[in-house]
């Protein structure tokens, strides 16, 4: 289990702030780690999410993935070499018992789960990293805070 830690505000206001924060926080999750995305839309989680998920892919010389949001089709499943990454939207979701078909902790232990809009969420795994982002007041900058996880 992650030591709770909890960061300052990241500015990711340019794609490259992202990739940049992406890349070091994919050297630090691990199979098992179950990822809470909250934040509005537009402020980068899924792009976020591509980074992370191309740096596991960089990392086992295989082709990047065109990572999108799976709003459409709830879940978007990436296999890297050993790793399973599950990447859920739960956007559409408005019924909590709409959330039992999906298994979305069921093998947590054998993946790496990624959950945009998990706020439909009651119980929360043991295992989580919760990532905020947010806007500036002004909307012109990105910020990413993170709880669970230490980035330094």
């Amino acid at each position: 289990m992650h030591i709770a830690t909890s960061s300052d505000n990241i500015d990711i206001s340019s794609e490259k702030k992202t990739e940049e924060i992406a890349r070091k926080i994919q050297k630090k999750i691990k199979v098992g780690d179950v990822i809470f995305l909250y934040g509005e839309m537009g402020v980068g989680k899924t792009t976020f999410i591509k980074y992370l998920i191309n740096h596991f892919e960089k990392n086992s010389n295989i082709r990047l993935s065109e990572v999108m949001s799976p709003t459409f089709n709830l879940l978007n499943e990436y296999k890297i070499k050993d790793i399973q990454i599950n990447h859920y939207d739960l956007y559409r979701l408005k019924e909590k018992r709409d959330l039992e078909d999906l298994n979305l902790f069921g093998d947590s232990d054998k993946l790496i789960t990624l959950i945009e809009w998990p706020q439909i969420i009651d119980k929360k795994p043991e295992n989580l990293i919760e990532f905020l982002f947010k806007y500036s007041d002004d909307y012109k900058k990105r910020f990413l805070q993170i709880k669970g996880l230490s980035v330094n």
